[in-house]
């Protein structure tokens, strides 16, 4: 995998990687790492980033990494998605899950995204075609880092969740800096990726990150799910240790 970074567009790769994912999982199956998302095992998870490759980050089962396996557990064990009826809206749904939500017959399960040809809806996120108040659960992962208009994108997001409903809110943090960074005049794809990490990001956010969704009116968590697991575990499963999720309550 590591050989196949330098030669394939990352985008390309994973393209590549799912038409081979049953031959994937025969090839590396073992009992070193457990994928929770499919329950197999696998002898090595590959290793996967963009400025720095980060070791056993991508499972060759679901292409899983280390954020969708953290948040899945979260997700089973303390919501019982498999067993609660919920009204659910999917931004950007991941092709991970999108296939294992979209059997939960007891879900109202919409799924919605600007572009992406799997969406219910097509739709700015800033501008959601959706009424008030229409959501239990939202996820939202790894998006509102590419939003110019964050702010607005959040506003839209509490608008439409439900009263007591929450909205899942991953993106990525950069637990060393107080203040999330933003600079508009930075354009260029090699830019944004010296200054916020991908070429497709328009700011690195902060640990501020949970205060801007609380000035939206969410009631927010920080929820260090791996705090509940083992080292043996949490490296197991492929996470980061001390990872937290954003858990915003209406």
């Amino acid at each position: 995998m590591r050989t196949l970074l330098k030669i394939f567009p990352r985008t390309i790769l994973i393209r590549i990687s799912f038409l081979i994912r049953p031959l994937l999982v025969l090839l590396y199956k073992g009992s070193k790492f457990t994928d929770p998302i499919d329950g197999r095992g696998y002898r090595k998870f590959f290793s996967y980033g963009h400025q720095t490759l980060r070791p056993n980050a991508l499972s060759p089962g679901t292409l899983s990494l280390e954020r969708h396996r953290l948040l899945w557990l979260y997700l089973q064990s303390i919501i019982d998605i498999e067993n609660q009826e919920l009204d659910v809206l999917h931004i950007a749904p991941e092709q991970i899950f999108y296939k294992k939500f979209r059997k939960y017959s007891h879900w109202n399960y919409t799924t919605l995204d600007i572009q992406s040809p799997i969406a219910d809806i097509k739709a700015d996120l800033c501008n959601l075609p959706l009424k008030d108040n229409c959501y239990n659960l939202i996820l939202c992962n790894h998006v509102l880092e590419h939003i110019d208009d964050d702010k607005k994108a959040m506003m839209e997001i509490y608008r439409v969740l439900k009263p007591g409903g929450i909205a899942i809110l991953q993106v990525p943090i950069d637990y060393n800096r107080n203040k999330t960074f933003e600079d508009f005049s930075i354009t260029s794809p090699k830019k944004r990726t010296e200054f916020f990490g991908q070429y497709d990001h328009v700011r690195i956010y902060g640990i501020d990150f949970f205060k801007r969704l609380s000035e939206i009116g969410f009631k927010i968590k920080k929820i260090d799910f791996t705090s509940n697991l083992s080292d043996k575990e949490i490296k197991r499963f492929g996470l980061i240790k001390g990872e937290l999720i954003p858990v915003g309550e209406k």
